[in-house]
Parts: C-alpha cells; sequence; structure tokens
C-alpha cells in the first residue's frame, strides 16, 4: 500500500459514535465544512452517512472504515448515566472505551499507514469525583475515583497512536448542553414541574458546555492539526446551586427547597451519586488560547438559545 503524504489534508472522516447526540451535531458541521463523514455502528443501516459494521465486543470492523479514513474521531462509549453503576455496568463503561480503541489502533497499524489525526473523546472525569474549588487545567494531575481511573486509561490507550506517526488530540469533555436530550433535559425535568432544588450542599462545581462550541473545539483541533489534551468547557463553570438558579430562572419556575439530601441521592442512583454531588470547576484557556473563539460563554446565554 503507498503511504499518502502526512502534510496532505484531511478529506474524509470516520466517526465511532456518530450517531449520539454530538456525533449527529459534529457530523453535521463537518459536513457544512466540506469533510466526508463516514460513520462505525453496530447496524450499519442508515442512509445520512456512509456507515460501517463495526462489533467491539468481537473486535470485528470493516476493513474499508479504516483504509479511507484521513483522520478518526472516536466518541463511543457506554453512557456513564445510562444505568446504575453496577459491577458489571462499571465493566462495560471501561471496556467500551478501551477496547474500541484498541480495536482501530489495531487496524490502523495493519491498513492505513497514511492516518493524520485521531482525536478522542475524554471527560473532566479526571479530575477526580470533586475537586472543589480549584480550577483545574489539563497538567493537573489525575484524580481519584472509578471515572478518573477509566479517563486516564482511556487517554493512554488514545496517546499509543503517536505510535504510528499519528497526531493524537483528547478533549475533557463536561456537561453537554443541548436541546435535543442528554443531561439539560433530565436536569431541567424536576425544575420545569416545580420541584427544582439543589443537588447535595449545591456548593460542587458543574463545568458546562454547549453543543454547538463544543463540535466547534473538535472542528477546530481538527482543522489546525492541533495536539494534545484540551479542556472542552466554557469560561463560565458554576455551582450546582448556581446552575440550578440559571435554569429555574431561564424556565421561569419555582426552585423547591430544601437541597436534595446526598444520602436521597444514593438511595435513588447508588454510587453513581458521588457524580452529582461531586464536581470540578475546569479552565478553558488552554483551548482559547489555541485560538478558539466560543459563541456561549455564559451560562445564561447558552440556556436562553437552548430553550426558548
Amino acid at each position: 500500500m503507498s503511504s499518502t503524504n502526512l502534510n496532505d489534508p484531511i478529506k474524509t472522516v470516520l466517526i465511532a459514535g456518530g450517531t449520539g447526540l454530538l456525533g449527529t451535531e459534529l457530523s453535521k458541521l463537518l459536513t457544512n465544512k466540506g469533510y466526508t463523514v463516514t460513520h462505525l455502528s453496530r447496524n450499519p443501516t442508515q442512509k445520512s452517512y456512509q456507515t460501517f459494521y463495526w462489533d467491539v465486543k468481537k473486535q470485528e470492523i470493516d476493513d474499508e472504515a479504516i483504509k479511507s479514513a484521513d483522520a478518526i474521531i472516536h466518541l463511543a462509549g457506554a453512557g456513564v448515566a445510562d444505568k446504575r453503576w453496577s459491577t458489571s455496568w462499571k465493566k462495560e463503561i471501561y471496556n467500551s472505551r478501551i477496547n474500541s480503541t484498541k480495536l482501530l489502533k489495531q487496524r490502523v497499524e495493519k491498513l492505513n499507514p497514511r492516518l493524520k489525526h485521531y482525536i478522542s473523546a475524554s471527560a473532566v472525569g479526571y479530575y477526580g469525583w470533586d475537586s472543589g474549588n480549584r480550577l483545574m487545567h489539563e497538567e493537573d494531575p489525575k484524580g481519584s475515583g472509578f471515572l478518573a481511573d477509566v479517563v486516564n486509561d482511556w487517554e493512554a490507550e488514545a496517546d499509543s497512536f503517536t505510535d504510528l506517526n499519528v497526531k493524537v488530540s483528547k478533549v475533557r469533555i463536561g456537561i453537554v448542553l443541548s436541546e435535543k436530550g442528554g443531561a439539560l433535559e433530565e436536569i431541567a425535568k424536576p425544575v420545569k414541574y416545580g420541584f427544582g432544588a439543589p443537588l447535595g450542599n449545591g456548593k460542587q462545581y458543574m463545568s458546562w458546555i454547549h453543543i454547538q462550541d463544543l463540535c466547534g473545539i473538535f472542528s477546530h483541533i481538527l482543522e489546525k492539526g492541533q495536539e494534545g489534551t484540551f479542556n472542552g468547557v466554557a469560561s463560565d463553570p458554576k455551582t450546582n446551586k448556581e446552575f440550578t438558579g440559571a435554569l429555574a430562572k431561564s424556565l421561569n419556575r419555582p426552585l423547591w427547597l430544601p437541597n436534595v439530601p446526598k444520602f436521597a441521592l444514593r438511595l435513588l442512583v447508588g454510587e453513581m451519586a458521588d457524580i452529582l454531588i461531586g464536581g470540578n470547576r475546569v479552565s478553558s484557556k488552554k483551548i482559547e488560547e489555541a485560538g478558539f473563539n466560543f459563541q456561549f460563554r455564559a451560562l445564561d446565554h447558552a440556556l436562553k438559545d437552548l430553550l426558548h
């Protein structure tokens, strides 16, 4: 197989997780920018994008997906908040990320010496379940807890693509706000019915980002060929109390007091309560210094765009 010059422009972008909330919007953005977008799926029947088969558990993938890609964006993984954290589900959260990355690397090494860029989703959970008031930057050390361990190993697998002379970027994603589902829909439900309340003591930070800005960060990294780790968060992190208050104001609803206590959250969702009563105050400085300009810097602005 002849190798294409690594300085040639990127034309075809393969997205793993392309039908999810983020993948759907990112696919539209990249297509509008002139890229050819292809997807990986266990059920490759959709017509919107050329879709190739893969099955991570079986370690199978259509070779043509890899051969045709100039860049890969990996967004796939079992939903952290989809189920209670049983031992089996925690294993699924971990394996879906690690094993999928290993599969992609194995096939790239075998089939595509011209791949130029590998961009992986990551998570601000890297900083631990609760880093308090400290503003966290990309160079800060890994925190403690299940999610921090998952993210650390996930990023290490992504970094292994550098062994193949491929640029590697990782985007540590915060709470993604979208009008089409995801976290905002779930957070807004009790507020809409007049039962909104801060969780725990309400002082834990929520580092959020508008989905359009998050797609913009991935696109910016791809277009500029930027390598390394970037926080995918807006520049306006809020405490849970502040976030809930802004949401209630935007929806013109009252807040229900008192706060939801920790023990109640643990009864409802088990160990996963840690990510609700903990949080991270995360910096967006690095991606801004890399030339990215946010459309939605302030939470009020983002909520107004999404909810009205």
